[in-house]
């Protein structure tokens, strides 16, 4: 593949791309077989999407933080 389109994808997708590695590599630690444990990496690995595509958007850690958590959790 080009160089250049591999550091434009990762330039423009990088937080997506990590965020999959990573929910992937710990699914994958945890859980090594069954149906259940499959599910679960998938889930790992979406969840680790949506972080990845948020910090792509620039969305700020804290934000992120203040809508999962209780209020004054934080700070």
């Amino acid at each position: 593949m080009n160089y250049v389109l591999l550091t434009e994808i990762w330039q423009s997708h990088s937080g997506k791309i990590s965020g999959i590695i990573i929910g992937m590599l710990f699914g994958i630690f945890i859980l090594m077989f069954g149906f259940f444990h499959t599910m679960f990496v998938m889930l790992c690995m979406i969840s680790g999407y949506i972080v990845g595509k948020r910090i792509d958007e620039k969305e700020d850690i804290m934000d992120i933080l203040g809508k999962l958590l209780p209020p004054g959790y934080y700070r």
